[in-house]
């Protein structure tokens, strides 16, 4: 038998004393759970409702909808790594996250991903995105055209997303590979990318360079 807030094996957790906080992060780690594992789409309220053991209406009554929910689980669990510590170490976490035996770390920010097919949480996903993540690395790129920065960090980002999901899938070389062979790669690149090591001009120098002759 399920003790107490335990799951019954079923991934249904029995039902919960009323307590809106406790109601409230149960909520948010059931939907987690399933966002993480089934993506967007394919998460209901009502399995979020059941998971969490409680009803349905008090989702709604906490997040309004399930793309309110979204945007909390994803503004809190997925946000954990770019807030646990200082902007020009973001990269090397992400890649340290990405790359951890245990994932949980990662797994909603491939759940973000993973929802591009839903008009509403690709918004959410790319407001997310775009404010936090590739505006970090953008602040970080060592360019005055923020134009370029923005692209930089953009790479940077869609970068780092399609290794995690090909590590998700279970890709060959990438799941096979050694970790830090892997993150010392991807530094290497990324760090290129932001500081503009290769000597390229940016579009806006080129067309200054253009406009000399």
């Amino acid at each position: 038998m399920a003790g107490r807030g335990e799951s019954d094996g079923r991934g249904v957790r029995p039902p919960r004393p009323r307590d809106a906080a406790a109601t409230r992060r149960a909520l948010l780690e059931a939907a987690r759970e399933l966002f993480a594992s089934v993506g967007y789409d394919a998460t209901t309220v009502r399995a979020v409702a059941d998971r969490a053991g409680v009803n349905q209406a008090l989702l709604f009554r906490h997040f309004g909808n399930k793309e309110g929910l979204f945007a909390e689980a994803i503004s809190g669990e997925a946000m954990a790594v770019l807030e646990d510590g200082p902007p020009e170490e973001l990269l090397r976490r992400t890649l340290g996250a990405i790359m951890a035996e245990d994932p949980s770390g990662t797994e909603l920010f491939f759940a973000v991903l993973r929802s591009t097919g839903s008009s509403e949480a690709g918004k959410l996903m790319r407001a997310e995105l775009e404010s936090r993540w590739a505006g970090t690395f953008a602040a970080l790129a060592a360019t005055d055209d923020a134009d370029d920065a923005a692209l930089r960090a953009e790479l940077v980002l869609a970068w780092l997303l399609g290794i995690g999901l090909l590590r998700t899938i279970a890709t060959r070389p990438i799941a096979g590979a050694d970790p830090d062979t892997i993150s010392a790669h991807v530094l290497r690149g990324a760090q290129a990318i932001l500081d503009g090591r290769t000597g390229a001009p940016t579009a806006r120098q080129a067309a200054a360079s253009d406009g000399a002759v």
